[in-house]
């Protein structure tokens, strides 16, 4: 039984003949995890301790006692992979660097150094690829390399030849130092096979060439082997990991791997490199059931994982820098702080990657052998077993019994991602969809499965010039997305006005083929799609204006949140650092970023709005939130790469007014703000006034990925023409009428929704007291009431009704009339009654005006009532896109409202 198993490295027959070989070498290593300084010291330790040095020999020896080490380390001393998988990677890194800078010496004496035409040194990178590019390379691993060029050139030494032929040279020294089998074995197996062009292809290439290659001939499978691409060696000086010419290679990786845009289009592409990996791993196995049990190609292996993050990370890295990592369990970790996978999944994904990394380990530290089979060997079994804390024998087995476990857990997850295994809904076969070749979007047999009406709307689609331009598979997606729709309507999940919607709204992303792939590879979005575009008009012009939105649907706490102002900032944050990480944080990929999460959040309230789970003062709140969270953001990055910024934090506050002020903010409502600064530097009025133009450029200009705001600031003391940003002091004497230039009484109106939103926190509580002044300050009443009445009827005479239409907010009884009774409540009585002072709404205000006995018994809860009601069939009319003003059928029902707003006029101005 394994409990009696002892467990100890020295069951390794590799272990054993590295004691019996090298005993005299392994006390040269000291004690402890090695590192990389204790490897090239170990290094140059063997070096000099031989009476005829051979790199070659060195480099062989330090590995056998670095693995001798990391067996002990692990089997008996319990290191983490972690650990362990990093100490590989520093032996493969120290002796690639040694190897490189030992290959070129040798190759500078003969040739020269190469150099381009103008004289420049040319940099040359070993890449690593996969688990060593990851830096979790395993203990009997290969190396997957890739060389690269800088430029073109030639050396100049006693025999010259050109860089390639230079570089050529380098590569095949390499291979021999580390690759080549001696008496000591070898270093590493390397393998070649992910260069451009593959075994076919140079054993170097340039930058240009590589370049070339990714944007003519690069494939999807591709893009997941360059996820991983490290620069491994050198380690210093030119073309090293921090050197300004590698960030040049980076920049031409990352576009190549990472798509600005929600890259669905990869998952038919995994899905054929994926089975390829299982037709030849079911080939191997086919009459050797001892390979049956490969825990890293096999079904719920440790490629499926790798899979699973690598999948997520290329289709939606490109926006989102902050998953891009090379480590898988790291990757797990923020796909799921993203909300890319289930917490509780990425845990467990990440668990059973370290159970089966760590059998991989006991396996090869066996023989030393690259294989990732279990034995067949009792005893061999037994001591993986116990060194894992199971038991195993001919009986029973807990090895396999956990192992069976996690690769089902592993093979479920990849299966569900990839929609493998998963059985046809009924009735999906019909139409062509199943067996023989698939339909396109314009055959005569698929346009008679559909509804006459849709079949039509397709038809007249499939006949345009765009959709004649598309490639097949394309074609064949959209007949796919137009059935699925059809049987939507079929089922009575979607309307078929909803459908035709669908078909409007896919016209215009016929260029954007990821959008397609999305809503295949997620048929569940889709289905949401078609309710969405069932319940509301609106929602498709969103959807066109902003269609990589779409991909929120497929969030399952998308309808039971709410928006989140903290965790949305911490978001952007943490995705700013992931552009600076990747070298990407310029002032494009920001606004870009802050566009994208805005549309995102957006989207995500409207949803909520529309399926009836939110209120319409609920989506008031978020998209007021939303907007204060966008404004801050946008200050802190604008200031960050502000060229005037005189401090680290700006002494900034930005006063929101209007429906922002008031959190009655609606979708598409510009911002009406006010910026004002309390800087007592000589150069304050220049400084803030050159960065509010430069902020409001930041949130007002058009990107690529669309717009955030229109900025209004005609609210700011002498409107349009004063300055764009106030200071504080100059502020408080404006609005509290100290000195010659004083507000209007209007704008006193307009401060009673006031409400710091953004900016300096500390001028919070300093914004607020000026605009409490303000509301306290003596007043004539009557001529408050005549000023406020005039105003009423300047503003109604500038949005003149039709006769015989009710609009809800501009008529007599609509929502102005009540907005400018409270106004004109607060101004008069504010000074006397303190909780009318608070920022609170219409709503909350009205009622308390009633409470405190400034309105009749009735009135102001039914002018509270009354906004309510309106500004709900407003809400709603704006989703169905649909007039406000409405005729007199239509406003019968709102003429208790109606009078109910009368009747606080009356109340008010009587």
């Amino acid at each position: 039984m394994s409990e009696l198993f002892p467990v100890v490295a020295e069951h390794s027959r590799y272990v054993q003949r590295v004691r019996r070989r090298y005993a005299a070498e392994l006390a040269l290593l000291p004690a402890g995890l090695p590192d990389r300084a204790v490897i090239a010291a170990l290094i140059e330790t063997l070096l000099a301790g031989r009476p005829q040095p051979s790199l070659a020999s060195a480099l062989r020896v330090a590995r056998h006692l670095v693995l001798e080490r990391l067996a002990v380390l692990d089997i008996e001393q319990g290191a983490s992979v972690d650990d362990v998988t990093l100490a590989m990677t520093h032996l493969a890194e120290v002796t690639l660097d040694i190897a490189l800078r030992a290959a070129r010496a040798e190759l500078d004496a003969i040739h020269g150094e190469p150099r381009t035409a103008d004289g420049r040194d040319i940099a040359f990178w070993v890449l690593g690829m996969g688990k060593l590019g990851a830096r979790e390379l395993n203990v009997s691993s290969d190396i997957d390399l890739i060389y690269v060029y800088e430029d073109d050139g030639a050396t100049h030494g006693p025999r010259p030849v050109s860089a390639h032929e230079y570089f050529s040279s380098v590569a095949k020294r390499l291979y021999a130092l580390i690759g080549d089998v001696t008496d000591d074995g070898q270093v590493f197996r390397v393998d070649l096979a992910l260069r451009p062009n593959g075994k076919s292809g140079p054993p170097v290439v340039s930058l240009a060439m590589l370049e070339e290659y990714f944007f003519v001939q690069g494939r999807e499978w591709e893009r997941f082997a360059w996820l991983k691409s490290r620069v491994v060696a050198p380690l210093s000086g030119p073309g090293a990991p921090g050197d300004a010419r590698t960030l040049a290679l980076r920049q031409l990786v990352t576009p190549f791997v990472y798509r600005r845009y929600l890259d669905y289009g990869v998952f038919e592409g995994l899905r054929q490199l994926h089975g390829k990996i299982r037709s030849e791993a079911k080939a191997r196995a086919a009459g050797r059931p001892e390979r049956a049990n490969d825990v890293k190609l096999s079904r719920g292996g440790i490629r499926e994982i790798e899979f699973i993050v690598q999948l997520l990370q290329v289709v939606r890295g490109g926006q989102f820098p902050e998953i891009r990592t090379r480590s898988t369990v790291k990757a797990l970790a923020q796909l799921a702080a993203g909300g890319l996978m289930k917490a509780e999944t990425a845990q467990r994904l990440s668990e059973a990657y370290v159970f089966l990394r760590r059998v991989e380990h006991r396996i090869q530290f066996l023989d030393d052998q690259q294989t990732h089979c279990l034995p067949q060997a009792d005893a061999d079994l037994a001591w993986i077993a116990a060194s894992m804390g199971l038991k195993c024998s001919r009986e029973t087995c807990e090895l396999f019994e956990q192992l069976g476990e996690v690769r089902e857990l592993v093979a479920t997850e990849f299966d569900a991602l990839l929609h493998e295994g998963g059985a046809p809904k009924p009735g999906g076969c019909r139409g062509g969809q199943c067996g023989g070749p698939r339909p396109t979007v314009d055959g005569d047999e698929f346009l008679q499965s559909l509804p006459a009406p849709l079949a039509s709307a397709v038809r007249r689609l499939a006949e345009t010039p765009r959709v004649q331009g598309l490639r097949e598979e394309s074609r064949q997606r959209l007949a796919k997305l137009f059935y699925r729709a059809a049987q939507a309507v079929t089922a009575q999940e979607c309307s078929l006005g909803a459908a035709l919607r669908f078909v409007d709204w896919v016209e215009p992303l016929l260029r954007r083929e990821s959008y397609l792939a999305l809503l295949v590879e997620r048929p569940a979005v889709q289905q949401r799609l078609l309710r969405l575009l069932d319940l509301a008009r609106w929602p498709m012009r969103y959807l066109m204006q902003h269609p990589g939105v779409i991909d929120e649907l497929a969030d399952p706490l998308l309808l039971t949140a709410r928006f989140d102002r903290e965790a949305f900032i911490a978001d952007l944050l943490d995705r700013e650092r992931g552009w600076q990480r990747s070298g990407e944080a310029d002032e494009e990929a920001l606004l870009d970023t802050l566009r994208r999460a805005h549309h995102a959040e957006v989207f995500r309230t409207l949803v909520r709005d529309v399926e009836g789970r939110i209120t319409v003062e609920q989506v008031a709140d978020d998209l007021s939130l939303l907007a204060d969270a966008v404004l801050q953001i946008a200050i802190q990055w604008a200031w960050a790469r502000f060229g005037k910024a005189h401090r680290a934090q700006p002494r900034l506050a930005v006063i929101a007014y209007g429906k922002l002020g008031g959190k009655e903010l609606g979708y598409g409502g510009d911002l009406d703000v006010v910026f004002v600064f309390d800087d007592e530097d000589e150069n304050a009025a220049e400084i803030y006034g050159a960065f509010v133009r430069r902020l409001i450029t930041w949130l007002t200009l058009r990107t690529a990925a669309g717009e955030l705001f229109d900025i209004d600031t005609a609210l700011r003391p002498n409107g349009n023409s004063g300055l764009l940003v106030t200071s504080l002091a100059h502020f408080e004497a404006y609005q509290t009428g100290r000195g010659s230039n004083t507000a209007w009484t209007w704008e006193h109106q307009a401060i009673t929704r006031a409400r710091f939103c953004a900016g300096d926190a500390d001028l919070a509580e300093h914004c607020e007291a000026v605009r409490r002044q303000v509301l306290t300050a003596p007043r004539d009443t009557e001529a408050l009431r005549r000023e406020v009445q005039a105003m009423r009827e300047k503003v109604r005479a500038a949005r003149p009704v039709k006769d015989g239409l009710f609009d809800v907010k501009h008529s007599e009884g609509g929502m102005m009339d009540a907005e400018f009774a409270l106004q004109t409540l607060v101004l008069a009585n504010g000074a006397n009654h303190p909780e009318l002072l608070d920022n609170l709404g219409n709503i909350a205000l009205l009622q308390r005006c009633e409470a405190v006995g400034l309105l009749p018994a009735g009135v102001g809860v039914g002018a509270a009532n009354a906004y309510r009601e309106l500004r709900r069939v407003q809400h709603r009319a704006r989703l169905d896109e649909q007039s406000t003003a409405l005729d007199a059928e239509a406003a019968v029902p709102l003429a208790v409202h109606r009078d109910a707003v009368k009747a606080l006029w009356l109340a008010v101005f009587a």
